[in-house]
């Protein structure tokens, strides 16, 4: 479990890095960024390893009836994850889709996953959305950007539903069934 935490204040501290100091972080130039995207993957890789590796710990025990749930909120956060890179009617009708879409990726599986290991990777991914959105939210102003074609919304449905169906199948290649069983 202490690979999963340290993964997660890393992950933590990277992102908040360019809030939290920016002229640190301007100083270090392009080559930052480099070091920066090092930090990330050792942080993914360290929150992976950690939660694979952790002991399980039971805490409660979600309803079957969650995984329902939990389904139709991950289709909901492909969706507003696929909203930051729209160019339909949607773009610009929330400000951070893709922090908005771990918070709601993170919900869904607290719901499912009752275990120690699961609360501390699933919260801390929440928390660590919920304060990037204050942090963006006190350093700049937002410019709303123009809607466009409707067309492209249609897109966004479509890709959603084989991105969710891409990740389903993943999660079954790994033993993990997202829809119960």
């Amino acid at each position: 479990m202490t690979l999963l935490i340290l993964g997660l204040l890393l992950w933590s501290l990277a992102h908040f890095y360019k809030r939290l100091l920016p002229a640190h972080r301007a100083k270090m130039g392009e080559k930052g960024k480099g070091a920066i995207a090092i930090v990330l993957v050792l942080s993914l890789l360290l929150m992976i390893f950690g939660y694979r590796w952790a002991e399980f710990i039971p805490v409660w025990s979600p309803p079957a009836f969650f995984t329902y749930i939990n389904n139709l909120l991950m289709l909901c956060a492909f969706f507003v994850f696929g909203m930051s890179a729209t160019t339909g009617r949607l773009r610009g009708k929330m400000r951070h889709p893709q922090l908005t879409a771990v918070k709601i990726w993170a919900l869904a599986h607290l719901l499912v996953n009752g275990d120690l290991v699961s609360i501390i990777l699933f919260g801390g991914m929440f928390a660590w959305a919920t304060v990037s959105v204050i942090l963006i939210n006190r350093s700049q102003e937002w410019v709303r950007p123009d809607p466009g074609d409707a067309k492209k919304d249609k897109l966004l449905v479509i890709i959603t539903l084989v991105s969710f169906l891409v990740v389903a199948t993943i999660h079954v290649l790994l033993g993990v069934s997202p829809f119960g069983g």
